[in-house]
């Protein structure tokens, strides 16, 4: 692969950014505002990367009415909008990571099942100017595992497959990468241990961000 040529689509969540205790905080405030019990951090990190839909519908108690979840959405929806970016941070390394390749040549691309306006205000206020592309869930096209969201960004990009590369941190990301003819790298530092991504089809695993820089210039 020309280096001139690479394309590197990164997950948000797990990946680049460590969003955890904002989604708990949305999932908490919205589950609240029902008078239902709330969850835990590990709770939260196991219910995460199938899009907010998944989360709230994952979080909520069994015996939950069938009209709490929409009500749910909307308080998650409203708290997130508000407070998406209170506690989350850029995992150590990644700045330097996204700069590296933005050197090298790469194209850069998120594509996240995270709410649109979400990934789009994440991406520009941690990486305004050096991704090129940011997509989230919206109206209209399937989510990850689904290989709709790559292929809109690697348009946008006018990248092709054989030159691109999936990034990301759970098995969702794998299944996306599989869909979508990619190869995947799998990271350790997020949501999934090591282990899980390994059972679930992880071929190329990184520990730090400096070995997803090294895997992508081998490809």
């Amino acid at each position: 692969m020309n280096v001139n040529e690479r394309t590197v689509i990164f997950d948000l969540d797990g990946t680049l950014l460590n969003t955890l205790e904002d989604l708990m905080d949305a999932t908490n405030f919205a589950l609240s505002e029902l008078h239902y019990p709330t969850r835990t951090m590990d709770e939260i990190r196991r219910f995460v990367g199938n899009g907010a839909g998944k989360l709230m519908e994952r979080a909520l108690p069994d015996g939950a009415r069938p009209f709490d979840h929409e009500q749910a959405m909307r308080g998650f929806r409203a708290y997130y909008s508000a407070h998406c970016e209170d506690k989350t941070r850029a995992y150590d390394g990644v700045m330097e990571l996204l700069k590296q390749l933005k050197e090298a040549g790469c194209k850069l691309a998120v594509v996240s099942n995270k709410p649109d306006f979400a990934v789009k205000q994440l991406c520009e206020k941690f990486f305004g100017g050096i991704v090129n592309c940011a997509m989230g869930e919206s109206q209209g096209i399937r989510r990850k595992p689904a290989p709709d969201m790559v292929e809109q960004a690697l348009l946008f990009l006018g990248a092709k497959k054989k030159s691109a590369v999936y990034v990301g941190d759970s098995d969702v990301d794998i299944q996306t990468a599989q869909n979508a003819g990619l190869s995947c790298i799998s990271v350790t530092w997020g949501f999934r241990s090591a282990d899980f991504l390994k059972q679930h089809g992880a071929k190329i695993i990184a520990d730090d961000p400096q070995q997803v820089y090294q895997a992508v210039m081998r490809l």
